[in-house]
């Protein structure tokens, strides 16, 4: 991750389903990251928290709840930059539309990127990956 930080290119990252572990925690670096709608990620299986956090790992649902893992939290906590639209209907008009709204999305990231200096991507990635999630100062 620390070599990926600092490369000099921009880089675009995209959960298409469940990205999940140490290849989640690299995907986080990236510039941007997309996410389609219906996909999750997170560092951790819901069912590897359920066993760590309550010896159960039948408490699965409840941890995934916990975790935040789906496209709307993750935007909502500043880990990923967009939520890719999944339309319903057949399959194939369904993977055509998402296509075409994440070649869409790409494009515009590559266009605005490549107006940016290597420094620039570097700090962007930075201030991204620093801006992340929340936290509560506790008052004594």
């Amino acid at each position: 991750m620390l070599e990926m930080a600092n490369l000099k290119v921009p880089i675009i990252s995209i959960v298409i389903g469940e990205g999940s572990s140490g290849g989640a925690l690299a995907l986080g670096v990236g510039n941007k990251v997309f996410m389609l709608e219906n996909a999750i990620y997170s560092i951790l299986s819901p069912e590897g928290y359920a066993s760590i956090l309550w010896k159960d790992s039948t408490r699965a649902k409840e941890a995934a709840e916990k975790m935040k893992l789906t496209a709307k939290d993750l935007y909502e906590l500043k880990v990923i930059d967009k939520i890719i639209k999944e339309p319903s209907g057949e399959i194939e008009e369904s993977f055509l539309k998402t296509s075409k709204s994440l070649k869409s999305e790409i494009e515009k990231s590559i266009k605005e990127m490549k107006l940016m200096t290597q420094d620039e991507i570097i700090e962007q990635r930075y201030q991204k990956f620093r801006n992340m999630g929340e936290y509560q100062t506790i008052s004594k």
